[in-house]
Protein backbone atom coordinates (compact mmCIF):
# COMPACT_ATOMS: atom_id res chain seq x y z
CA UNK A 1 0.00 0.00 0.00
CA UNK A 2 1.14 3.56 -0.24
CA UNK A 3 1.50 4.32 3.59
CA UNK A 4 2.30 7.82 4.77
CA UNK A 5 5.59 6.34 6.69
CA UNK A 6 8.79 7.81 5.72
CA UNK A 7 11.97 6.60 5.79
CA UNK A 8 14.12 9.42 7.36
CA UNK A 9 13.74 13.23 9.22
CA UNK A 10 14.10 15.89 7.03
CA UNK A 11 15.06 19.54 8.24
CA UNK A 12 11.45 20.32 8.93
CA UNK A 13 9.95 17.68 10.64
CA UNK A 14 8.72 18.11 13.89
CA UNK A 15 9.24 15.92 16.69
CA UNK A 16 6.06 14.49 18.64
CA UNK A 17 6.72 14.51 22.41
CA UNK A 18 4.19 11.53 24.05
CA UNK A 19 3.75 12.42 27.68
CA UNK A 20 1.17 10.07 29.72
CA UNK A 21 -2.32 11.99 31.16
CA UNK A 22 0.15 11.50 35.03
CA UNK A 23 3.18 13.66 33.63
CA UNK A 24 1.62 16.90 32.06
CA UNK A 25 0.92 18.48 35.33
CA UNK A 26 4.61 18.21 35.65
CA UNK A 27 5.59 19.03 32.55
CA UNK A 28 3.33 22.56 32.72
CA UNK A 29 5.19 23.47 35.74
CA UNK A 30 8.52 23.76 33.48
CA UNK A 31 6.97 26.60 31.13
CA UNK A 32 7.25 29.74 31.00
CA UNK A 33 4.20 32.03 31.37
CA UNK A 34 4.21 33.00 28.12
CA UNK A 35 4.02 28.96 27.02
CA UNK A 36 1.41 28.37 29.80
CA UNK A 37 -1.06 31.10 28.01
CA UNK A 38 -0.37 29.58 24.76
CA UNK A 39 -1.65 26.64 25.94
CA UNK A 40 -4.78 28.32 27.97
CA UNK A 41 -5.52 29.96 24.33
CA UNK A 42 -4.86 26.60 22.34
CA UNK A 43 -7.88 24.60 24.68
CA UNK A 44 -5.32 21.90 25.71
CA UNK A 45 -6.88 20.40 28.04
CA UNK A 46 -4.02 17.62 29.12
CA UNK A 47 -6.38 14.86 28.83
CA UNK A 48 -5.32 11.68 27.27
CA UNK A 49 -6.09 12.07 23.37
CA UNK A 50 -5.48 16.14 23.80
CA UNK A 51 -2.12 17.38 21.77
CA UNK A 52 -0.99 21.05 20.94
CA UNK A 53 1.87 22.27 18.83
CA UNK A 54 4.33 24.57 20.70
CA UNK A 55 5.90 27.62 18.90
CA UNK A 56 9.74 28.14 18.52
CA UNK A 57 11.00 31.18 20.66
CA UNK A 58 11.82 32.29 16.52
CA UNK A 59 8.59 31.32 14.67
CA UNK A 60 7.33 28.47 13.30
CA UNK A 61 6.42 24.92 15.34
CA UNK A 62 9.46 23.45 17.95
CA UNK A 63 7.27 20.65 18.70
CA UNK A 64 4.15 18.71 19.15
CA UNK A 65 2.87 18.19 21.91
CA UNK A 66 0.71 14.52 22.67
CA UNK A 67 -1.12 13.18 25.68
CA UNK A 68 -1.49 9.17 26.02
CA UNK A 69 -2.81 6.85 28.04
CA UNK A 70 -0.74 4.28 29.62
CA UNK A 71 -1.73 2.08 26.71
CA UNK A 72 -2.68 3.82 23.57
CA UNK A 73 -4.37 2.70 20.60
CA UNK A 74 -3.65 2.43 16.70
CA UNK A 75 -7.01 4.55 16.28
CA UNK A 76 -5.84 7.32 18.43
CA UNK A 77 -2.88 8.22 16.19
CA UNK A 78 -4.87 8.19 13.31
CA UNK A 79 -7.09 10.97 14.73
CA UNK A 80 -3.82 12.82 15.81
CA UNK A 81 -2.55 12.62 11.59
CA UNK A 82 -5.92 14.06 10.57
CA UNK A 83 -5.40 16.86 13.24
CA UNK A 84 -1.87 17.92 12.15
CA UNK A 85 -1.24 20.00 9.27
CA UNK A 86 0.73 18.78 6.40
CA UNK A 87 4.44 17.78 6.76
CA UNK A 88 6.40 15.41 8.14
CA UNK A 89 7.27 14.46 11.90
CA UNK A 90 9.09 12.03 14.15
CA UNK A 91 8.38 10.56 17.55
CA UNK A 92 10.79 11.82 20.07
CA UNK A 93 11.98 10.02 23.39
CA UNK A 94 11.85 6.47 24.35
CA UNK A 95 8.81 4.89 23.66
CA UNK A 96 7.91 0.88 24.23
CA UNK A 97 7.75 -1.35 21.14
CA UNK A 98 3.74 -1.36 21.86
CA UNK A 99 3.23 2.08 21.70
CA UNK A 100 5.43 2.94 18.03
CA UNK A 101 3.74 -0.02 16.76
CA UNK A 102 0.29 1.58 17.31
CA UNK A 103 1.53 4.64 16.30
CA UNK A 104 2.88 3.48 12.74
CA UNK A 105 -0.13 1.45 11.71
CA UNK A 106 -2.72 3.93 13.09
CA UNK A 107 -0.86 6.49 11.07
CA UNK A 108 -0.48 4.20 8.21
CA UNK A 109 -4.38 3.48 8.24
CA UNK A 110 -5.13 7.71 8.43
CA UNK A 111 -4.06 7.42 4.77
CA UNK A 112 -6.72 4.60 3.21
CA UNK A 113 -8.63 5.31 0.98
CA UNK A 114 -10.05 3.10 -1.67
CA UNK A 115 -8.88 3.94 -5.35
CA UNK A 116 -10.14 1.60 -8.14
CA UNK A 117 -12.25 3.65 -9.80
CA UNK A 118 -11.18 7.90 -9.01
CA UNK A 119 -8.07 9.17 -8.10
CA UNK A 120 -6.61 9.77 -4.66
CA UNK A 121 -8.21 12.47 -2.19
CA UNK A 122 -6.88 12.08 0.89
CA UNK A 123 -3.66 13.71 1.76
CA UNK A 124 -2.21 13.48 5.66
CA UNK A 125 1.24 14.55 7.24
CA UNK A 126 4.08 12.07 7.36
CA UNK A 127 5.32 9.98 10.02
CA UNK A 128 9.43 9.23 10.11
CA UNK A 129 9.48 5.30 10.48
CA UNK A 130 10.13 4.95 14.61
CA UNK A 131 13.46 3.55 15.60
CA UNK A 132 12.23 0.54 17.24
CA UNK A 133 9.37 0.01 15.10
CA UNK A 134 8.59 -3.42 13.88
CA UNK A 135 8.78 -2.29 10.72
CA UNK A 136 8.08 -5.65 8.31
CA UNK A 137 4.93 -6.72 11.08
CA UNK A 138 3.44 -2.88 10.81
CA UNK A 139 4.04 -3.23 6.97
CA UNK A 140 2.20 -6.73 6.87
CA UNK A 141 -0.65 -5.92 9.17
CA UNK A 142 -1.31 -3.14 6.96
CA UNK A 143 -0.85 -4.40 3.96
CA UNK A 144 -3.55 -6.85 5.17
CA UNK A 145 -5.76 -4.72 6.17
CA UNK A 146 -5.68 -3.02 3.21
CA UNK A 147 -6.54 -6.00 1.37
CA UNK A 148 -9.65 -6.42 3.67
CA UNK A 149 -10.88 -3.43 2.64
CA UNK A 150 -10.08 -3.47 -0.99
CA UNK A 151 -11.94 -6.76 -1.65
CA UNK A 152 -14.80 -5.69 0.08
CA UNK A 153 -15.15 -2.64 -1.43
CA UNK A 154 -14.84 -3.69 -4.91
CA UNK A 155 -18.48 -4.50 -6.18
CA UNK A 156 -19.46 -7.73 -7.65
CA UNK A 157 -19.53 -6.26 -11.12
CA UNK A 158 -15.47 -6.51 -10.94
CA UNK A 159 -15.05 -9.22 -8.09
CA UNK A 160 -17.50 -12.71 -8.88
CA UNK A 161 -16.43 -15.74 -7.69
CA UNK A 162 -13.57 -15.80 -10.70
CA UNK A 163 -12.09 -13.20 -9.57
CA UNK A 164 -12.20 -13.60 -5.77
CA UNK A 165 -10.31 -17.14 -6.90
CA UNK A 166 -7.94 -14.95 -9.05
CA UNK A 167 -7.62 -12.61 -6.23
CA UNK A 168 -6.71 -15.86 -4.03
CA UNK A 169 -4.21 -16.83 -6.94
CA UNK A 170 -1.96 -13.89 -6.56
CA UNK A 171 -1.47 -13.99 -3.31
CA UNK A 172 -0.63 -18.00 -3.75
CA UNK A 173 1.89 -17.13 -6.64
CA UNK A 174 3.40 -14.00 -3.82
CA UNK A 175 4.33 -16.47 -1.63
CA UNK A 176 4.75 -19.83 -3.98
CA UNK A 177 1.46 -21.65 -2.06
CA UNK A 178 -0.62 -24.20 -3.77
CA UNK A 179 -3.93 -22.84 -5.15
CA UNK A 180 -6.53 -25.93 -6.46
CA UNK A 181 -9.91 -24.18 -7.75
CA UNK A 182 -12.85 -26.46 -8.36
CA UNK A 183 -15.61 -24.78 -10.10
CA UNK A 184 -19.58 -25.22 -11.55
CA UNK A 185 -20.37 -29.03 -12.31
CA UNK A 186 -17.66 -30.09 -11.40
CA UNK A 187 -18.04 -29.33 -7.35
CA UNK A 188 -20.91 -31.76 -8.12
CA UNK A 189 -18.50 -34.59 -8.70
CA UNK A 190 -15.77 -33.80 -6.25
CA UNK A 191 -18.98 -33.53 -3.73
CA UNK A 192 -19.63 -30.13 -2.74
CA UNK A 193 -22.92 -29.82 -3.72
CA UNK A 194 -24.46 -26.73 -1.26
CA UNK A 195 -21.59 -24.81 -3.20
CA UNK A 196 -23.09 -26.05 -5.95
CA UNK A 197 -26.35 -25.28 -5.20
CA UNK A 198 -26.50 -21.78 -3.89
CA UNK A 199 -24.12 -20.60 -6.74
CA UNK A 200 -25.61 -22.31 -9.31
CA UNK A 201 -27.96 -19.71 -11.28
CA UNK A 202 -25.23 -17.28 -11.06
CA UNK A 203 -23.65 -16.80 -14.55
CA UNK A 204 -20.02 -16.61 -12.59
CA UNK A 205 -19.60 -20.11 -11.45
CA UNK A 206 -19.81 -21.48 -7.89
CA UNK A 207 -16.23 -22.34 -6.85
CA UNK A 208 -14.45 -23.59 -4.41
CA UNK A 209 -10.95 -22.03 -3.58
CA UNK A 210 -8.22 -24.17 -1.77
CA UNK A 211 -4.90 -22.82 -1.05
CA UNK A 212 -1.90 -24.84 0.95
CA UNK A 213 1.13 -23.64 2.01
CA UNK A 214 4.09 -24.96 4.43
CA UNK A 215 5.08 -29.08 4.08
CA UNK A 216 5.64 -29.62 7.85
CA UNK A 217 4.42 -28.23 11.66
CA UNK A 218 0.80 -27.65 12.98
CA UNK A 219 -1.85 -27.16 11.08
CA UNK A 220 -3.93 -23.99 10.71
CA UNK A 221 -7.28 -24.00 8.25
CA UNK A 222 -8.58 -20.90 7.65
CA UNK A 223 -12.32 -21.06 5.99
CA UNK A 224 -14.05 -17.86 5.03
CA UNK A 225 -17.45 -16.86 3.15
CA UNK A 226 -17.42 -15.90 -0.04
CA UNK A 227 -20.67 -14.59 -1.22
CA UNK A 228 -19.68 -12.26 -4.08
CA UNK A 229 -23.32 -11.21 -3.93
CA UNK A 230 -26.02 -11.53 -2.20
CA UNK A 231 -29.74 -11.33 -3.60
CA UNK A 232 -31.35 -12.71 -0.82
CA UNK A 233 -31.85 -15.70 -3.79
CA UNK A 234 -36.14 -16.48 -4.01
CA UNK A 235 -36.43 -14.97 -0.34
CA UNK A 236 -35.66 -12.00 -2.20
CA UNK A 237 -34.30 -8.85 0.08
CA UNK A 238 -35.69 -5.78 -0.22
CA UNK A 239 -33.71 -2.56 -1.83
CA UNK A 240 -32.24 -1.57 1.00
CA UNK A 241 -31.36 -4.83 2.32
CA UNK A 242 -29.40 -5.70 -0.65
CA UNK A 243 -27.44 -2.22 -1.21
CA UNK A 244 -24.04 -3.19 0.67
CA UNK A 245 -24.28 -6.91 0.02
CA UNK A 246 -21.34 -6.54 -2.35
CA UNK A 247 -19.71 -7.45 1.11
CA UNK A 248 -20.61 -10.41 1.43
CA UNK A 249 -17.68 -11.97 0.80
CA UNK A 250 -15.94 -9.93 3.86
CA UNK A 251 -15.14 -13.32 4.94
CA UNK A 252 -13.23 -14.91 2.32
CA UNK A 253 -11.46 -11.71 2.45
CA UNK A 254 -10.85 -12.02 6.22
CA UNK A 255 -9.04 -15.08 5.79
CA UNK A 256 -7.32 -14.52 2.73
CA UNK A 257 -5.60 -11.52 4.58
CA UNK A 258 -4.90 -13.74 7.88
CA UNK A 259 -3.56 -16.82 5.67
CA UNK A 260 -1.15 -13.48 3.85
CA UNK A 261 0.38 -12.57 7.34
CA UNK A 262 0.60 -16.53 8.40
CA UNK A 263 3.05 -16.43 4.84
CA UNK A 264 4.55 -13.18 5.50
CA UNK A 265 5.68 -14.07 8.87
CA UNK A 266 7.00 -17.15 7.72
CA UNK A 267 5.06 -19.17 10.47
CA UNK A 268 6.33 -23.14 11.25
CA UNK A 269 3.05 -24.51 9.67
CA UNK A 270 0.67 -25.79 7.53
CA UNK A 271 -1.72 -23.31 6.57
CA UNK A 272 -4.60 -24.35 4.18
CA UNK A 273 -7.12 -21.50 3.37
CA UNK A 274 -10.58 -22.90 1.84
CA UNK A 275 -13.17 -20.36 0.56
CA UNK A 276 -16.94 -21.06 -0.84
CA UNK A 277 -16.71 -18.46 -3.69
CA UNK A 278 -20.56 -17.96 -5.02
CA UNK A 279 -22.91 -15.17 -6.02
CA UNK A 280 -26.58 -15.96 -4.60
CA UNK A 281 -28.71 -14.99 -7.53
CA UNK A 282 -31.82 -16.20 -9.04
CA UNK A 283 -32.61 -18.09 -12.16
CA UNK A 284 -34.99 -20.73 -13.31
CA UNK A 285 -32.51 -23.15 -11.40
CA UNK A 286 -32.31 -21.47 -7.99
CA UNK A 287 -33.00 -23.65 -5.45
CA UNK A 288 -36.16 -23.11 -3.31
CA UNK A 289 -37.01 -22.79 0.29
CA UNK A 290 -37.76 -26.53 1.98
CA UNK A 291 -35.65 -27.99 -0.83
CA UNK A 292 -33.68 -30.91 0.96
CA UNK A 293 -29.85 -30.89 0.12
CA UNK A 294 -26.88 -33.36 -0.01
CA UNK A 295 -23.90 -31.91 2.08
CA UNK A 296 -20.06 -33.28 1.56
CA UNK A 297 -20.97 -34.34 5.44
CA UNK A 298 -23.26 -37.36 4.20
CA UNK A 299 -26.31 -35.50 6.39
CA UNK A 300 -29.23 -33.87 4.34
CA UNK A 301 -30.27 -30.18 5.16
CA UNK A 302 -33.88 -28.57 4.91
CA UNK A 303 -32.93 -25.30 2.99
CA UNK A 304 -35.48 -22.65 5.83
CA UNK A 305 -34.48 -20.05 3.43
CA UNK A 306 -32.50 -19.15 0.48
CA UNK A 307 -31.00 -15.88 2.13
CA UNK A 308 -29.41 -18.29 4.78
CA UNK A 309 -27.28 -19.15 2.20
CA UNK A 310 -23.58 -18.36 3.59
CA UNK A 311 -24.10 -21.00 6.21
CA UNK A 312 -24.55 -23.86 3.20
CA UNK A 313 -21.84 -22.78 1.75
CA UNK A 314 -19.46 -22.92 4.17
CA UNK A 315 -20.95 -26.41 5.92
CA UNK A 316 -19.15 -27.98 2.99
CA UNK A 317 -16.09 -26.28 3.21
CA UNK A 318 -15.76 -26.96 6.73
CA UNK A 319 -16.61 -30.42 6.41
CA UNK A 320 -13.90 -30.75 4.22
CA UNK A 321 -11.61 -28.73 6.91
CA UNK A 322 -12.49 -31.47 9.77
CA UNK A 323 -11.36 -33.63 7.59
CA UNK A 324 -7.35 -33.56 8.21
CA UNK A 325 -8.22 -32.99 12.04
CA UNK A 326 -6.21 -29.62 11.98
CA UNK A 327 -4.94 -28.05 14.91
CA UNK A 328 -6.78 -25.05 14.85
CA UNK A 329 -9.76 -24.42 12.45
CA UNK A 330 -11.15 -20.19 12.22
CA UNK A 331 -14.11 -19.32 9.86
CA UNK A 332 -15.14 -16.03 9.36
CA UNK A 333 -18.15 -15.10 7.77
CA UNK A 334 -20.64 -11.82 7.17
CA UNK A 335 -23.25 -14.37 8.69
CA UNK A 336 -26.40 -13.39 10.74
CA UNK A 337 -27.83 -9.88 11.27
CA UNK A 338 -28.52 -11.12 14.75
CA UNK A 339 -25.17 -10.51 15.81
CA UNK A 340 -24.96 -7.50 14.79
CA UNK A 341 -27.98 -6.75 17.04
CA UNK A 342 -26.19 -8.44 20.21
CA UNK A 343 -22.74 -6.91 19.69
CA UNK A 344 -23.40 -3.97 16.90
CA UNK A 345 -21.37 -3.34 14.25
CA UNK A 346 -18.33 -2.66 15.61
CA UNK A 347 -17.55 -6.01 17.38
CA UNK A 348 -16.76 -9.51 16.12
CA UNK A 349 -19.26 -12.03 17.67
CA UNK A 350 -16.70 -15.19 18.41
CA UNK A 351 -18.41 -18.86 19.04
CA UNK A 352 -15.78 -21.34 20.25
CA UNK A 353 -15.78 -25.07 20.97
CA UNK A 354 -12.68 -24.63 23.03
CA UNK A 355 -12.40 -22.48 26.08
CA UNK A 356 -8.44 -22.04 26.37
CA UNK A 357 -8.79 -21.27 22.59
CA UNK A 358 -11.34 -18.25 23.28
CA UNK A 359 -9.74 -16.98 26.40
CA UNK A 360 -6.52 -16.67 24.01
CA UNK A 361 -8.00 -14.76 21.29
CA UNK A 362 -9.88 -12.85 24.22
CA UNK A 363 -6.56 -12.21 25.61
CA UNK A 364 -4.34 -10.53 22.48
CA UNK A 365 -7.93 -8.95 21.31
CA UNK A 366 -7.52 -6.57 24.49
CA UNK A 367 -3.70 -6.38 23.51
CA UNK A 368 -4.56 -5.49 19.98
CA UNK A 369 -7.70 -3.31 20.61
CA UNK A 370 -9.39 -5.53 18.10
CA UNK A 371 -12.53 -6.38 19.85
CA UNK A 372 -14.37 -9.37 20.05
CA UNK A 373 -16.95 -10.86 22.14
CA UNK A 374 -17.94 -14.80 23.07
CA UNK A 375 -21.81 -15.84 22.07
CA UNK A 376 -22.78 -19.06 23.55
CA UNK A 377 -23.03 -22.44 21.28
CA UNK A 378 -25.46 -23.02 23.92
CA UNK A 379 -26.51 -26.93 22.91
CA UNK A 380 -30.56 -26.45 23.82
CA UNK A 381 -31.00 -24.37 21.02
CA UNK A 382 -30.16 -26.82 18.49
CA UNK A 383 -33.70 -28.46 19.13
CA UNK A 384 -34.29 -24.65 17.18
CA UNK A 385 -32.71 -26.37 13.55
CA UNK A 386 -34.42 -29.81 13.76
CA UNK A 387 -36.26 -30.72 10.62
CA UNK A 388 -39.35 -32.86 9.96
CA UNK A 389 -37.99 -34.02 6.71
CA UNK A 390 -33.77 -34.06 7.02
CA UNK A 391 -31.52 -34.39 9.30
CA UNK A 392 -31.17 -30.66 10.24
CA UNK A 393 -32.82 -27.16 9.05
CA UNK A 394 -30.77 -24.16 7.67
CA UNK A 395 -32.16 -22.16 10.27
CA UNK A 396 -34.51 -21.64 12.92
CA UNK A 397 -38.43 -20.83 11.86
CA UNK A 398 -38.73 -18.26 15.03
CA UNK A 399 -36.73 -14.75 15.61
CA UNK A 400 -34.46 -15.48 18.28
CA UNK A 401 -30.99 -16.60 18.91
CA UNK A 402 -30.27 -16.45 15.29
CA UNK A 403 -26.74 -15.84 15.13
CA UNK A 404 -26.01 -18.71 17.55
CA UNK A 405 -28.79 -21.24 15.90
CA UNK A 406 -26.49 -20.39 13.00
CA UNK A 407 -23.20 -21.43 14.89
CA UNK A 408 -25.17 -24.53 15.81
CA UNK A 409 -25.85 -25.06 12.27
CA UNK A 410 -21.87 -25.18 11.56
CA UNK A 411 -20.92 -26.72 14.30
CA UNK A 412 -22.56 -29.90 12.35
CA UNK A 413 -19.88 -29.70 10.23
CA UNK A 414 -17.12 -29.63 12.62
CA UNK A 415 -15.40 -32.47 14.21
CA UNK A 416 -16.05 -32.30 17.73
CA UNK A 417 -12.22 -32.96 18.06
CA UNK A 418 -11.25 -29.78 16.19
CA UNK A 419 -10.13 -26.84 17.88
CA UNK A 420 -13.03 -24.65 16.26
CA UNK A 421 -13.80 -20.92 16.46
CA UNK A 422 -15.93 -19.15 14.36
CA UNK A 423 -16.37 -15.12 13.53
CA UNK A 424 -19.41 -13.39 12.59
CA UNK A 425 -18.50 -10.23 11.85
CA UNK A 426 -19.87 -6.29 10.14
CA UNK A 427 -17.06 -6.44 7.78
CA UNK A 428 -17.96 -2.53 7.11
CA UNK A 429 -17.77 0.71 8.76
CA UNK A 430 -21.16 2.60 8.80
CA UNK A 431 -19.47 6.09 8.82
CA UNK A 432 -16.54 7.98 8.72
CA UNK A 433 -13.60 8.25 11.88
CA UNK A 434 -9.93 8.60 11.60
CA UNK A 435 -7.90 5.43 10.27
CA UNK A 436 -11.95 3.85 9.61
CA UNK A 437 -13.65 5.37 6.53
CA UNK A 438 -16.73 4.30 5.98
CA UNK A 439 -17.00 1.08 4.03
CA UNK A 440 -15.15 -2.60 4.30
CA UNK A 441 -13.08 -3.21 7.35
CA UNK A 442 -11.05 -5.48 8.94
CA UNK A 443 -12.40 -7.12 12.07
CA UNK A 444 -10.83 -9.56 14.63
CA UNK A 445 -7.75 -9.97 12.20
CA UNK A 446 -5.32 -8.64 14.66
CA UNK A 447 -6.56 -10.57 17.31
CA UNK A 448 -7.07 -13.80 15.31
CA UNK A 449 -3.15 -13.00 13.66
CA UNK A 450 -1.53 -12.14 16.82
CA UNK A 451 -3.00 -15.29 18.63
CA UNK A 452 -1.69 -17.35 15.90
CA UNK A 453 1.54 -16.17 16.44
CA UNK A 454 1.82 -16.76 19.54
CA UNK A 455 0.57 -20.16 19.47
CA UNK A 456 2.52 -21.13 16.54
CA UNK A 457 5.73 -18.77 16.01
CA UNK A 458 9.18 -19.93 16.62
Amino acid sequence: MAHNLIASAGKDTVPIVVFTADRIDNWCKSLTKAKLNWLSAAGFTGNAGSSVMMPANKGGVEQVVYVIDGATDMWSWSRLATQLPMGSYKLAGRLSKAVVNDAAQGWGLSAYEFTRYRKPRVKRPDLVWPTNADRAQCISMLDATVLVRDLINTPAEDLGPSELAEEVRKVGRKFKAKVRVIAGDALLKMNYPMIHTVGRAADDAPRLVDLRWGSSGPRITLVGKGVCFDTGGLDLKPAAGMLRMKKDMGGAAHVLALGQLIMSAKLPVRLRVLIGAVENSVAGNSYRPWDVLNTRKGITVENANTDAEGRLVMGDCLTEASNEKPDLLIDFATLTGAARVAVGTGIAAVFANDDKLYSDLEKHADATGDPIWRLPLHKPYRALIESKVADVSSASDGPFGGAITAALFLQEFVDDDVPWAHFDVMAWNLRDTPGRPSGGEAQGLRAAYAMIADRFGR
